[in-house]
């Protein structure tokens, strides 16, 4: 099988990536570098060179503050670019897997999210990532689209190992505690892809997915979740507000999402989050270092 990867170089892609070589898979993997997915005639040009079995598209512009400062940026990548994809893979009658975000909701609900729940982004990467959604629903023939939240592993920056960091080098930090979310292992959701594209996509399967690790947490609970985990002191997790940080984009204070359709087309449900975390640290992280004096940092 020979699939085509786009952000390959990314947390979510270096994940993806390894996957799909453990399914001996074939893989034209493509970074930032090698293609903008927002230039349409250099992606419908790879895309037909190519003709992979598959485009699975991982690139995509996350920062979130970053996205409230550059708000063109944020639309030409994470909107311009999965509608160009889309276009193409319509041409020659490829399907697209494509990746989005738990931040298209508002966060006023009080029950995980469903797939068909309404969605109303509060910040630009929201509201960028929603577009994109929407142009691949419209033009793409046969669009796969995994809603997913609150990503951690290697190959990218992440609030584990921010965490980690934190705590090595000052001993202490700040999080917030009114923000409540899915926190989902790269490795777990691309075993999950990999699952999904082995079994065909057709249009039976096409659509909206959500897909994160199985429980829920503040970023408070997971910050104390990983000092436990690597052997510090909750005490060393200082609660603090959305409202008290003043970060330039809002955030939902409510985005779990509810893997529902996963569960209704047979797949296997993802691990509980402390499990894929505890696997993450062991794993990847190694032997935790142990905390140093110092001054703070806020999340």
């Amino acid at each position: 099988m020979l699939v085509l990867l786009t952000g390959a170089a990314g947390m979510l892609g270096t994940a993806l990536l390894a996957e799909f070589g453990r399914a001996g898979w074939v893989v034209e993997a493509l970074t930032r570098r090698d293609l903008d997915i927002a230039d349409r005639t250099a992606v419908l040009q790879v895309v037909a060179k190519i003709r992979p079995y598959v485009v699975v598209n991982a690139a995509a512009y996350t920062a979130v503050d970053g996205c409230e400062h550059q708000p063109v940026r944020a639309f030409r990548v994470n909107t311009l670019g999965p509608l160009n994809l889309g276009l193409a893979c319509r041409e020659q009658g490829i399907p697209l897997v494509h990746f989005s975000t738990d931040y298209v909701f508002d966060g006023r609900a009080s029950t995980p999210y469903r797939e068909d729940a309404p969605p109303r982004p509060i910040n630009v990467y929201g509201k960028s990532k929603l577009a994109g959604e929407r142009a691949l629903l419209r033009v793409a023939g046969c669009p796969v689209i995994f809603r997913t939240s609150w990503l951690f592993g290697p190959g990218g920056r992440n609030f584990v190992d921010t965490t980690l960091r934190s705590l090595q080098q000052v001993g202490w930090m700040r999080v917030v505690t009114d923000q409540v979310g899915c926190p989902t292992y790269t490795r777990d959701l691309a075993m999950a892809v990999c699952r999904l594209i082995a079994r065909g996509i057709t249009a039976p399967l096409a659509g909206i997915y959500h897909l994160t690790n199985g429980g829920s947490c503040s970023w408070y609970q997971l910050a104390q979740a990983v000092a436990l985990l690597a052997g510090y002191q909750a005490w060393q997790i200082i609660p603090t507000t959305s409202m008290e940080l003043g970060r330039p984009a809002l955030r939902p204070a409510f985005s779990v999402l509810a893997n529902d359709r996963w569960r209704r087309e047979g797949f296997p449900m993802l691990r509980n989050y402390r499990q894929a975390l505890g696997a993450y640290l062991m794993g990847d992280k190694g032997i935790c270092p142990q905390p140093q004096g110092g001054q703070g940092i806020e999340l």
